[in-house]
């Protein structure tokens, strides 16, 4: 299993908008993505402005497909002038 954490800074007053988005985003890809077994949005508790998705995926093939899907490309397009800056994205193995 592949494992994925995007941390992303939200702009001020955006955050009701994004999380609108991620929404409509995580149902599609929960729906269509046999290979996404998880597709979470989380909020800090620190700073009111920051998320992460944590996303658990079977293969890298499966992360290649979600990244190619119109819904994925669609709704990042819309994220992208939400945030206050730039994504941090980190990718993990299991090792059990």
């Amino acid at each position: 299993m592949l494992s994925i954490i995007a941390t992303l800074p939200i702009q001020d007053g955006k955050t009701d908008d994004f999380e609108k988005i991620f929404a409509g985003l995580a149902e599609q890809v929960l729906a269509n993505e046999p290979g996404c077994t998880r597709y979470e949005l989380c909020r800090s508790t620190v700073n009111e402005n920051t998320y992460v998705v944590v996303e658990n995926y079977a293969d890298q093939a499966a992360i290649d497909h979600h990244g190619k899907t119109p819904y994925f490309l669609e709704a990042f397009g819309k994220m992208g002038p939400l945030l206050a800056g730039a994504p941090k994205i980190e990718f993990f193995q299991a090792k059990s």
